[in-house]
């Protein structure tokens, strides 16, 4: 049965739960009037609502027309997570919008979860309006979800009752996360606060709740996962905890610890030792995904899954800019895992504190995006305004790493006209700033 419930304690010892009535505020957007104006407010412009909002309160109570245009920008904001198709099903609240994970990051997260403890119920404590519990869901496995705040838990349980409707029952329980009793939970995920009323929060012991809480909470259970900030400093990475870094269309998303006790293992992974794909390190389909390896980084590109696991390299050499230049993908090097890619590249760093490969020639690679270099200059305006107007480029594509100049004023004073484009890296090389200029790589 699908609830929500007033309880701190473990379910085994707890009496059974009362629904809960829904809360004042999402009963009526649940209502037939409501769910009509949500309809009719779905690409509705922000810019027109004040007069769009004085004529709808003439057919409908105020308060309804105040609620339904709230979600409508809330869903309008969540497209961009979510997708449109499961945006404009689900409710939310503005920190639900900010803090929920991506779609397409939650399910990667599901299948792990799933490979992991294949049958268990996962506790995801933090639970927010329900962008994780949904895929846990759709993944098959029953989901019972915490938060403190009442509308938050209605709203999560309303999201994966709509989007998960055939998956296993759900519970979203109102609790205090540092009081619920986990006693019993299979597994874990926990996803602390990590905004605040000024902001980000950037010590991972001013989460809410705090890092050493969670992994303590996680170790405890015997198998779970911490969703982390992911420029988290590695030395307060956990050593019996793998951690994951995740980038989605190249932007990175997050980071994840794992942890599985000794002795516990998912299906399909006998021994729990780690797998790579022998051209480039990736892990492949779900065998990438079945094991988790204390101690290990990994980098995890959405939506190809393609997936790195470091190999305890040393730092690559540095040495002369070659003919190709490979710029490493952000969760590659959230997790310090450009060595690996220099060394599937046959490639070395052009500077040792510049995260960009050079190598003589192409290699196709999951984990870097390669170009073609075909002049390198020394920094210079004028040397590069007139290399540009020489070659017609009317299209400049600014790269920097290592540099301060800001990429809009440049092109602002550079003036570009011309039918061409091509790419400019400033950066340094051997400790000399530099431009580099080249093209994409097919």
């Amino acid at each position: 049965m699908d609830r929500v419930t007033d309880r701190a304690s473990s379910p085994a010892a707890s009496p059974p739960p009362v629904p809960a009535p829904p809360t004042p505020l999402l009963a009526p957007l649940l209502s037939a009037e409501g769910q009509a104006l949500l309809a009719e407010l779905r690409d509705h412009d922000p810019a027109q609502e004040l007069a769009l909002a004085t004529r709808l309160r003439r057919e409908h109570p105020a308060e309804l027309v105040s609620a339904a245009l709230a979600q409508a920008r809330l869903r309008q904001r969540a497209v961009a997570k979510f997708g449109a198709e499961d945006a404009y099903r689900m409710y939310f609240t503005p920190n639900g919008v900010e803090q929920a994970t991506r779609g397409s990051v939650a399910a990667h997260r599901a299948a792990r979860f799933r490979a992991l403890a294949p049958d268990a119920r996962v506790t995801d404590l933090c639970c927010g309006i329900g962008g994780d519990a949904i895929e846990l869901a759709r993944a098959g496995l029953a989901v019972t979800g915490v938060d403190l705040d009442p509308l938050t838990c209605e709203i999560a349980l309303t999201n994966v009752r709509t989007l998960a409707p055939d998956g296993p029952p759900v519970a979203v329980t109102r609790a205090d996360v540092l009081e619920y009793d986990t006693t019993g939970a299979d597994a874990l995920f926990i996803d602390p606060a990590r905004r605040g009323g000024r902001g980000r929060i950037f010590d991972p012991e001013a989460y809410s709740p705090p890092l050493s809480w969670a992994v303590d909470a996680v170790r405890g259970t015997g198998a779970g996962a911490v969703k982390i900030a992911p420029g988290i400093p590695h030395e307060l990475i956990p050593d019996d905890f793998e951690a994951e870094w995740i980038s989605d269309g190249g932007d990175v998303k997050e980071a994840v610890l794992w942890h599985r006790r000794e002795g516990e293992r998912g299906r399909g992974d006998a021994n729990g030792h780690g797998h790579r794909d022998e051209g480039n390190g990736a892990g492949v389909g779900s065998r990438g995904q079945e094991s988790i390896v204390p101690g290990t980084r990994r980098a995890t590109l959405l939506p190809s899954g393609a997936t790195l696991t470091g190999r305890g390299l040393p730092d690559p050499a540095v040495r002369p800019v070659g003919r190709f230049l490979y710029e490493p993908d952000g969760a590659v090097i959230r997790a310090h895992l450009v060595a690996e890619v220099a060394e599937d590249l046959d490639g070395g760093l052009i500077d040792e504190t510049i995260a960009y490969i050079t190598a003589d020639e192409a290699r196709p690679t999951a984990f870097a995006t390669a170009y073609e270099i075909t002049d390198q200059l020394p920094f210079g305006l004028k040397k590069l305004k007139a290399l540009l107007r020489e070659r017609e480029v009317g299209v400049l594509t600014v790269k920097k790493r290592g540099s301060a100049v800001e990429p809009e004023e440049l092109r602002r004073r550079l003036k570009l006209r011309g039918p061409h484009a091509t790419t400019v890296f400033l950066t340094r090389v051997a400790g000399a700033p530099t431009m580099l200029i080249g093209h994409p790589v097919a």
